[in-house]
């Protein structure tokens, strides 16, 4: 039988129980009410009459990090951190379509070796990047997306432009955010700059709510009912309402000075031993260099200031006299044709250097897939004779191992795999070839093949077309004039590809088309970027004129901002490069047509300058080139609209 003294200690067991509950229920409370953020709420006070807001902060760290532009098109919901960059010298550039606002950014991260800043508004505004965004991701380019949202506390309800913004970016971005608070902009902002260039640099995006960015008394209006309840519980019903909650948690501290500066980025650089190794295997073999977005005299950013001339030292020494520069000189072995066509050089700068060394003794790079408005590989285009000697060895080099490694073993397979920046593993290449000879046979053999080509585009450039202007006349012609400080921007098919043969950039950087992606409407964004990156430059911009209808419009862009850029546009009426294959092939030229349409007066409509090259006055072609650079050097944007006829010189070239 039991006995009352054995019963005691069960009976105790109840103020244990009742002990740990409470205990458990007071931890759950404390612990939702730091989620809420009450304990900050209680330490902190809202200034209610304040008109200070996030986009102060927002335009507080790019001013820190040296962004000097800012690119838009202008929306509601980014309205305040657009007016709080005004007011710290950032000059604000408004472009007519948002995609049109990243291009410009792009083309400012290549140039500048910085961030490329972009800000456009929620929905349909962001929506409208996403092009441009991927196409800085494969170019490798560091750009700030900053994009608009709806208020956090109106997200998934049916807002006006609320979408799941965030989703449809991190595809496309190394750094996804969206910011909940006013306090974590500066941080989240220093992350997402060190994030774009460290490592494989490119795109970041920011979300910023509407509610984040927007003073106190103008957020507090769409959160909080005009007539709060009375009375005590009123009071409590109303400090406890959601919307008041998510209010001072989002501006509670937000305007507490915080560190601005620059976190440190991490670039990956060449490994030293790696690139020792490299020149160790290829002893007294000259390496054709593959330079430049499309290898065409540009480099990715934040390469050092020495790669363009080691990279014209990997070609071999320049002549007497002759500065060593990439993409200068017409018979040095850095000249572009040398190096690209008669030797087969083409690649990205930032995504693969492919050399390999061939019966013939030369070190070749593997062409990737061509660039629309590219010249193409194959014997249609003058042939860049690609190996496929199984002697070949393979060097690849890339910031990014996926990218390095794609096609690996299926098509090719590389002696050396080197995860790291391509200009400084070239710069240690050169170092580790100093005192080498290069065979003096290879670089005659190459100059002798561009005499030929030379020789082979002047026949072309005599001979009669149909109609209007012959374009490999009127090329070689813009190459004439080309002044040393141009940049060439180039946005079209058949033109373009017909002027990646004729017309030469005059230095590193100097150099800027569609690229890997093949996207045509690159035109007015890369020059925007590019003029006001290099004030002193003439950007030049050749359009075909099928690309020419997506950059129309931002020639109102260059004369409100008063940024004076040179248009020449290839009239021929149609989608040419497409038609050279879908008629032979298919035996239609359907949806492939335009017209002869007066662009230069479109252009004059937009109050910019329009000048027209036709038959009529073709033996005028250098003087109406001069009067548009003199329009341009009085600060005008021009467009020359110069209409062409077809010729067969990029005959059997590929549009896939």
């Amino acid at each position: 039988m039991e006995t009352p003294a054995a019963a005691a200690p069960a009976g105790s067991l109840f103020p244990s129980f009742l002990l740990l509950a409470c205990g458990t229920l007071v931890a759950a409370l404390l612990g939702a009410a730091h989620r809420l953020g009450l304990f900050y709420q209680l330490l902190h006070k809202v200034d209610k009459a304040s008109v200070r807001h996030g986009g102060e902060n927002v335009a507080a760290v790019l001013r820190a990090h040296g962004v000097r532009f800012i690119f838009t098109l202008v929306g509601g919901h980014i309205s305040p951190l657009l007016v709080a960059c005004e007011k710290l010298g950032i000059r604000v550039v408004d472009t007519r379509h948002e995609v049109t606002a990243v291009f410009a950014a792009d083309a400012m991260a290549r140039l500048s070796g910085t961030v490329g800043v972009a800000a456009v508004t929620a929905g349909p505004g962001l929506t409208n990047t996403v092009t441009a965004v991927k196409n800085a991701q494969m170019a490798q380019s560091p750009i700030l997306l900053l994009g608009g949202a709806a208020s956090t506390l109106l997200q998934n309800r049916g807002a006006l432009q609320a979408v799941d913004q965030l989703s449809l970016f991190r595809p496309l971005c190394k750094f996804c955010v969206s910011v909940r608070r006013v306090r974590d902009i500066v941080p989240t902002l220093r992350a997402a700059m060190a994030a774009a260039q460290s490592g494989t640099p490119g795109p970041v995006f920011v979300e910023l709510p509407v509610d984040v960015l927007y003073p106190y008394f103008m957020v507090q209006k769409e959160m909080v009912p005009a007539k709060p309840p009375k009375g005590l519980v009123g009071r409590v019903v109303s400090w406890l309402n959601p919307g008041m909650l998510s209010l001072r948690s989002l501006l509670l501290g937000g305007y507490v000075e915080l560190g601005w500066t620059p976190e440190a980025t991490e670039g990956k650089q060449a490994v030293e031993d790696l690139a020792t190794r490299v020149f160790r295997e290829l002893p007294g073999q000259p390496l054709c260099r593959s330079l430049g977005a499309s290898a065409r005299g540009t480099a990715a950013p934040g390469h050092p200031p020495g790669f363009p001339a080691a990279g014209s030292a990997l070609c071999g020494d320049p002549e007497p006299g002759q500065e060593a520069s990439d993409g200068a000189g017409e018979s040095g072995p850095a000249h572009p044709n040398v190096c690209r066509q008669a030797s087969g050089c083409r690649g990205d700068l930032g995504c693969s250097l492919l050399p390999w060394r061939d019966g013939t003794g030369a070190v070749r790079p593997q062409p990737p897939p061509p660039h629309p408005g590219e010249p193409q590989c194959g014997p249609e285009e003058g042939g860049c004779h690609c190996p496929s000697s199984h002697s070949s060895k393979i060097i690849i080099v890339n910031r990014n191992r996926e990218e390095m490694l794609l096609n690996s073993d299926i098509f090719w397979k590389p002696q050396e795999a080197v995860q790291g920046d391509v200009g400084s593993f070239v710069l240690k290449l050169v170092e580790g070839l100093q005192g080498q000879t290069w065979a003096p046979d290879w670089v005659e053999e190459l100059r002798e093949a561009d005499r030929q080509k030379e020789q082979t585009f002047r026949e072309k450039a005599a001979m009669p077309v149909a109609q209007h202007l012959n374009p490999v006349q009127v090329l070689q012609l813009v190459e004439e004039t080309l002044p040393d400080n141009s940049i060439l921007v180039v946005d079209g098919g058949d033109f373009v590809g017909t002027a990646a043969h004729l017309v030469q950039p005059r230095g590193p950087l100097r150099w800027l088309d569609p690229g890997a992606f093949g996207t045509l409407g690159v035109g007015a964004g890369f020059a925007l970027g590019a003029k006001l990156c290099r004030p002193d430059a003439e950007v030049w911009c050749l359009f075909g004129d099928g690309a020419f209808g997506y950059s129309l419009i931002e020639f109102d862009t260059f004369v409100r901002h008063k940024i004076p850029v040179m248009a020449l546009v290839g009239n021929d009426a149609g989608w040419t490069q497409i038609s050279r294959e879908q008629v032979p092939s298919l035996g239609s030229n359907v949806a492939c047509g335009l017209a002869y349409t007066d662009y230069h007066k479109a252009a004059m409509g937009l109050g910019a300058r329009g000048l027209l090259l036709s038959r009529e006055n073709e033996d005028q072609v250098v003087k109406v080139l001069h009067d548009a650079q003199q329009q341009c050097r009085d600060g005008h944007p021009v467009v020359v609209n110069i209409l062409i006829g077809r010729t067969d010189f990029r005959d059997g070239s590929i549009a896939v």
